[in-house]
Parts: structure tokens; sequence; C-alpha cells
């Protein structure tokens, strides 16, 4: 087992303010990604265990390829109307990317922020967020170590996936050795590998696979080959009979190609809304600060935007902002 650091007193004060508190929320950001399914659901399977009444809210559902992680259905869509006792965000990086469940949990004692995105705003009432962890999964496996609550092979499940999936399957620079090491202690406890790994990366279902034929036929190259880009709009996911969380990942296929350093994604999601995800393999280029230029965030290797504007005219802003970090003016 690894060993435990010294209890951070931000715990402290997260397990004192879950102490009292009988009804609590879980929720996290819109589009959840393996991260945030598998954090919600290992957290609200703890809480349950520990005598509390829980919750779990998310905009969206989770993706089919993370289904497997909830099978009895708790994660499910924001209701208006209730009050909760305690509210607990997970892999947010900021209020307003919760989406819908903002508006639906303003009902509440306190707020616990738990993340490890280095553009989060702090804005919980309790704020533990560490950029140093490659995934929340693994702040919440601590919390739970912490706090001295069993973690059940299918909550090992959960965190496994989560951990797994925002390091890239533990290819990221951001895999630290105590990654593997919680990984290990997840595999202890009961974690079903091979089930994860086919689940998540080896089970696709035709709709996708056509997504990606798309992506190959039309991705882009700029400055030099060192940029890649595409397209998704509406009339491809009709045109496929795909959903929009079909798209989770497909930046990786772009990014993947050897002279290309930032790989970046346009998503039409209304007419003036595009929706950008930027991925860098250099660390001398950090797309944290080009989503921050059009209100968005996330890490250096790996951040995104919503960017109000015609495709046009958000493509063409994107991309300079891309060419400016790639060859920055001494």
């Amino acid at each position: 087992m690894t060993a435990m650091k010294p209890r951070p007193q931000i715990v402290d004060r997260i397990l004192d303010a879950l102490k009292d508190l009988q009804t609590v929320c879980v929720v996290g950001h819109g589009r959840p990604d393996g991260d945030c399914v598998g954090s919600q659901i290992a957290l609200a399977l703890a809480l349950q265990a520990a005598g509390k009444q829980v919750t779990v809210w998310n905009e969206d559902p989770a993706p089919g390829k993370l289904r497997f992680l909830d099978p009895d259905g708790l994660l499910r869509p924001p209701e208006p109307g209730h009050a909760f006792e305690g509210v607990i965000a997970l892999d947010a990086a900021s209020f307003e990317r919760l989406g819908k469940v903002g508006d639906c949990i303003q009902e509440r004692k306190v707020l616990i922020n738990i993340d490890h995105h280095i553009s989060n705003t702090r804005f919980g009432d309790i704020n533990w967020v560490s950029q140093r962890e490659p995934s929340t999964g693994e702040l919440v496996f601590r919390l739970l170590k912490y706090a001295g609550w069993p973690v059940t092979p299918h909550m090992a499940d959960c965190l496994f996936a989560a951990v797994s999936t925002d390091t890239g399957s533990f290819q990221y620079a951001s895999t630290r050795s105590s990654t593997f090491a919680i990984a290990g202690e997840l595999v202890k406890r009961g974690a079903n590998v091979a089930r994860v790994c086919h689940e998540v990366y080896q089970s696709y279902s035709l709709a996708r696979i056509r997504l990606v034929r798309h992506v190959y036929l039309t991705f882009r190259l700029a400055h030099g080959d060192r940029t890649a880009y595409f397209w998704l709009k509406p009339a491809n996911f009709a045109r496929t009979g795909s959903e929009r969380a079909d798209a989770e990942g497909l930046i990786d296929h772009i990014r993947a190609i050897e002279p290309v350093v930032v790989a970046c994604c346009f998503e039409q999601m209304e007419p003036e809304l595009i929706r950008i995800s930027l991925r860098s393999k250099s660390p001398v280029v950090d797309v944290n600060r080009i989503a921050a230029l059009f209100g968005g965030g996330g890490h250096p290797a790996a951040a995104g935007a919503r960017v109000p504007g015609t495709p046009l005219a958000v493509q063409r802003r994107v991309l300079n902002a891309v060419r400016r970090a790639l060859d920055p003016r001494p």
C-alpha cells in the first residue's frame, strides 16, 4: 500500500462539514468524462454506505462506454425544487461548468469543491483544489482513505476508470509515480482492469466509428503541420447516427500525428456558439492559457472553452491564438 501523506487541513474541513450532513448532492461538469463519472459514482456510493441520503446529478448522461460504472442509474438529470444540506462538486473548474445543475442546487448549506484543474475558480465554500493530481479520482480516493470509508470492488472500478481516462491510460506527462501506486491499490481492492479497459477503450459503437472516419477524412493541418483541427457540426452527428457523447476522445486521433504540437476540435453547439477542445504535446505550449483567452480553462496540456461567434470567425480567432503560442515573439 502507498504511504499515506499527512492529512491536509482542507480534508479535515471537508470531513467535519460532512459529519453532520444527512442530504448530499454530488454533482459534476456537463458532458462528463471518465474522471467525472467515476468520481461522482464512487463518492456517492461511499456517502451512501456512511448513512447519507445521496443524490447524483449531471446535466448530461454518462457516455455509453461509461454506463457500466452506474448500473443502478444513480446519475440523473437535475430537478428544480430540491434542497440539500450539502453539495459536492467534482471535477468542475467553475460553477458555470455545472450547467443546468447550478440552478437546481441553490438551496444548500455548504458547497464543497473538489477538483484538480489549474483554472479552478475556487467557487465553493470549501475548496480542495490540487493541480498536482492528474485526476479528481485520485483526490476522491485519498478522501475515502482519510475518512476510513471502505472501497468496494465496484467503487474501485469507478476510481480506476477515473484515474486511467484522465491520464490517457497513464500516458500523459501529468502521470506521477503516485498515480501508479493508487492504481495498484485500486486493483488490490478489486478493480477489474480487464473489464474497465474493455468497456472504456475497446468497445465502441458503429456510430462512433463513423464519427472517427469523419475526423480522418476532414481534419486539416496548419502552421507548418504543427496544428491539426477538425469540425463537428449537427449534420455530422445526424449523418453518422452518433451522439455528442461519442465525440469524447476524438481529438486524440489527430493529436497523435507525429508533427502535430496542438490539436483542436471545433464543435458547433448552436448557430453562433462553438465549443473548442485543445490538446498540446509540448510543455512550451500551454493550451490552458489559450482557452483562458476565450473564457475557458483546463490544464496546460488539455483545455477547452465555449466561444460565441460564427464558425468561421471563431476558427480564425482560435487558430491565430494557437499560432501566437507556437511562435511567441521575444
